[in-house]
C-alpha cells in the first residue's frame, strides 16, 4: 500500500511539473551565462556584480531574466553522501546564498551540470545521480539548468536527458531545462517534451565568418551557426526552442557584427543568453543587447522561427511572421563590403508554408519601421532600397496600416 501511495504521489508530482513546464519559456529564455567570457573562473563576487549590472544597465528591464553559472562552480569531489558541493574558495557562503542574492534583485538563478560522468571541465557529472542532483538544485533555489554532453561514452542521449527531466519533475520546482547536447542526436526530433530548449550545433566562437581553431576541435562562427539552423524551424515554438548557442555580442566582434549576430538570433526566435563581461561593456554593446524593438521580434508571442527567403549579391533576406499580421524582415550582408539591395514588396504575396501567414502588399499597406534606427521608412507601396554595410544587417518591422 505504501509503495502504491508513493507511486501515486510521484505521478501527481509529474503531472504538476508538466503543467509548470508548459508554462515556462513560452518565449525564448533571456539571460546571462558565465562561460563565454569567464570559463571556470567564476566566484561569488562575480555573481553579485553581474546581478547588480543586469539591473542597473537596463538589461533586466529589457527582458533578461536568468543569471546562469556554467561549468566550474563545483568542488572536484562530491561529499561523503554523494551530494554536489560548491567550491568553498569560489563560493564561501555556498550556492544558496548567491541564488538568494540573485532572487533579491528580481532575477532568476541557473546552474550547470553534465549528463556524463564528469563535466567538460572535469568536475562531478550527473550520471547515476540524477534525482539526487535535482533535489540539490531545487533546495538551492535553482530556476534554470544547463545540462551538457561531455564524458558520455556509451550513454544514450534521449534516455539521459529524459531521466534528468523526470528527476527535475520529481522536485516539483519549475526549472527551465536547457539541453546542451550539441545537436549530435537531433534533439529537435524528440526533446520538446523533455526540455525547454536544445542546442542545435557545437559551440559558438567570437568570429563572424568561418571557424575558430580550439586545438582538437573547431568552434563555429556566427554565419556557420546560422546556416545550420535551416530546416529546423518546424520544431520550435512556445515552450520548446532551437538553441543556436549563447551570444558573443561584446566579445570582440565589430559593432556591425554584434548587431547582425543579435538580429539573426532574434529572427531565429533563439534564446538570448548574453555571454560578455557586463561590467565592462561599451555603450554600443549595451545598446545592441537592450534594443527593445529587436528583442520584441525574438519575444513575439506567436513563437514562429524566421526563415531565409532569398539571397542575392551576398545579401540574404530573412522573414519572420509576428502577431497581428506584422512581419520582421532582416537583410543580412554575409560579405565584408557594403552592398546595395532592393525589395519589391508587391512583386507577389509571400506565404510562410509553416505558419500559413501571408505578407500581401498587393492588398495591404504595411508601414516600414527600421528597428535599429527607430525610424519610419515609408510603406510597402514603393519598393524598398538601401545599402547594408559589410557583416551588418538592416532589420525592419512591417506593420499593417489598414
Amino acid at each position: 500500500m505504501k509503495k502504491y501511495l508513493l507511486f501515486l504521489g510521484l505521478i501527481s508530482c509529474l503531472q504538476a511539473y508538466t503543467q509548470k513546464m508548459q508554462g515556462l519559456a513560452l518565449t525564448p529564455p533571456m539571460g546571462w551565462n558565465s562561460w563565454n567570457t569567464f570559463a571556470t573562473n567564476i566566484n561569488e563576487q562575480l555573481v553579485k556584480d553581474i546581478a547588480d549590472i543586469m539591473v542597473s544597465s537596463g538589461m533586466k528591464d529589457a527582458g533578461y531574466e536568468y543569471l546562469v553559472l556554467d561549468d566550474g562552480w563545483m568542488a572536484m569531489e562530491r561529499d561523503k553522501d554523494g551530494n554536489l558541493v560548491a567550491d568553498p574558495k569560489k563560493f564561501p557562503h555556498g550556492i544558496k546564498a548567491v541564488a538568494d542574492y540573485v532572487h533579491a534583485k528580481g532575477l532568476k538563478f541557473g546552474l550547470y551540470n553534465c549528463a556524463g560522468t564528469k563535466t567538460c571541465a572535469g568536475y562531478p557529472g550527473t550520471r547515476g545521480y540524477e534525482y539526487q542532483d535535482a533535489r540539490y538544485y531545487a533546495a538551492h533555489g535553482v530556476d534554470y539548468l544547463k545540462f551538457d554532453w561531455c564524458n558520455t561514452e556509451g550513454i544514450n542521449a534521449k534516455e539521459a536527458y529524459t531521466t534528468m527531466s523526470k528527476a527535475l519533475a520529481a522536485t516539483g520546482r519549475p526549472i527551465v531545462f536547457s539541453l546542451c547536447e550539441w545537436g549530435q542526436n537531433k534533439p529537435w526530433e524528440w526533446a520538446s517534451n523533455v526540455g525547454h530548449l536544445w542546442r542545435t550545433t557545437g559551440d559558438i566562437s567570437n568570429v563572424f565568418a568561418g571557424t575558430k581553431n580550439m586545438g582538437t576541435w573547431q568552434a563555429l562562427g556566427v554565419l556557420k551557426i546560422i546556416d545550420l539552423q535551416k530546416g529546423l524551424r518546424a520544431y520550435a515554438g512556445p515552450g520548446h526552442w532551437n538553441d543556436p548557442d549563447m551570444l558573443e555580442v561584446g566579445n570582440g566582434l565589430t559593432d556591425a557584427e554584434n548587431r547582425a549576430h543579435f538580429s539573426m538570433w532574434c529572427m531565429l526566435a533563439a534564446p538570448l543568453m548574453a555571454g560578455n563581461d557586463l561590467r565592462k561593456m561599451t555603450e554600443a554593446t549595451k545598446n545592441v543587447l537592450t534594443n527593445k524593438n529587436v528583442i520584441a521580434v525574438d519575444q513575439d508571442p506567436l513563437g514562429i522561427e524566421g526563415f531565409a527567403y532569398t539571397e542575392k549579391d551576398s545579401v540574404e533576406t530573412w522573414l519572420k511572421p509576428l502577431q497581428n499580421g506584422d512581419w520582421a524582415v532582416c537583410f543580412l550582408n554575409r560579405s565584408n563590403k557594403p552592398v546595395k539591395f532592393s525589395m519589391d514588396w508587391k512583386q507577389h504575396p509571400i506565404v510562410d508554408t509553416l505558419s500559413k501567414a501571408t505578407l500581401n502588399a498587393v492588398t495591404n499597406i504595411y508601414n516600414i519601421k527600421n528597428l535599429w534606427t527607430n525610424t519610419t521608412e515609408g510603406n510597402t507601396n514603393e519598393p524598398y532600397s538601401n545599402t547594408v554595410g559589410g557583416h551588418d544587417v538592416i532589420m525592419l518591422r512591417l506593420q499593417k496600416s489598414n
